[in-house]
């Protein structure tokens, strides 16, 4: 695992999934978001692998599943981006671990090619899982919709039966198919040349799920998106991939990101969400000798680069009471 860079709400390593998400403690993170490769030989760098048998490709979604549950405070959310022949065996084994369904969201994406004996692909699916019986958070009110009018006539597309003056003054309530996604296809809006998710899916994600000042995990960020949305709705954020994160990098750092949670010689500046991260006081960065073992949230191996190491981070489940 290596760190790779830090802005003043999160850090970002270059990591395989289990080894980032086994290197946070228990019951120390808000929301989960994940956007794994689908199984379809796609290419996203060197490391890796995108063409697996089912049955591999599933038991490593089990592993990471499991620790992304491990982490989550109680009413943590999970969200889980894939197709919806992966999304069914993963919403089962989820049902195994004390995980509450929450919803199947319907990602509306009408740009496939036909298939032979099949019906035309036409939705991605985010599954929506929370941790025990309840959401800590739930915010409905910020996911509202204005009412749709034509662009020609401006009146109301749908018929509300004359019960328009009883609707919600903030809006419509937002559905579970959406199709107001963007498809980032075309290399002008890409960060990478492989496929990314549009900021809106991560956008609505954080919002029902979580405050400002939470914790959110993203062991997929691949060109950062959720790393950069959580950074702009005043998220902390840790996020790792297995290939390069160069992009990652650059775009957190490009969109009004300055400062970092980490001073090069001393004690680190704490942003509050963070405030019970277990530092070196005045040694080097790179004394790892500093930290007694016994004070360590994970092993002291992974404090071995200083205190970029995400061991340092010492998350704490008293930092994040359930509200």
């Amino acid at each position: 695992m290596q760190f790779i860079s830090a802005t003043h709400s999160g850090a970002l390593y270059q990591a395989d999934c289990l080894d980032l998400l086994r290197a946070i403690p228990d019951s120390s993170v808000h929301t989960v978001f994940a956007d794994p490769p689908f199984n379809l030989g796609k290419d996203y760098g060197i490391n890796g692998s995108d063409r697996r048998p089912d049955s591999q490709y599933l038991s490593w979604c089990y592993q990471w599943l499991e620790q992304s549950c491990r982490i989550l405070v109680p009413g943590g959310s999970l969200f889980v981006y894939n197709l919806p022949k992966w999304l069914i065996p993963i919403g089962a084994h989820l049902g195994t671990l004390q995980m509450s369904f929450k919803h199947w969201i319907a990602i509306y994406k009408p740009t496939s090619l036909p298939i032979p004996n099949r019906l035309s692909p036409s939705h991605y699916g985010l599954l929506y899982y929370v941790k025990g019986d309840r959401p800590r958070v739930f915010n409905r009110d910020a996911l509202r919709v204005a009412i749709r009018t034509c662009r020609h006539c401006h009146g109301d597309i749908k018929d509300y039966g004359g019960h328009k003056k009883h609707l919600n003054a903030k809006g419509l309530n937002l559905g579970d198919i959406w199709d107001d996604v963007p498809s980032i296809r075309h290399r002008k809006y890409k960060n990478r040349a492989a496929n990314e998710l549009a900021p809106i899916v991560v956008e609505r994600a954080l919002l029902m799920s979580s405050r400002r000042g939470d914790v959110v995990v993203d062991p997929f960020v691949g060109s950062g998106t959720t790393a950069f949305v959580a950074q702009g709705l005043g998220r902390k954020w840790i996020c790792g991939d297995l290939n390069d994160c160069s992009v990652a990098r650059n775009r957190v750092a490009s969109e009004g990101c300055e400062g970092s949670i980490f001073d090069s010689d001393t004690h680190p500046r704490l942003p509050r969400a963070f405030s019970n991260l277990r530092f070196l006081q005045r040694a080097s960065p790179r004394s790892a000798d500093a930290f007694r073992a016994e004070e360590a949230p994970v092993p002291i191996s992974m404090l071995n680069a200083g205190p970029e190491a995400l061991g340092g981070l010492g998350l704490s489940p008293a930092a994040y009471p359930s509200e």
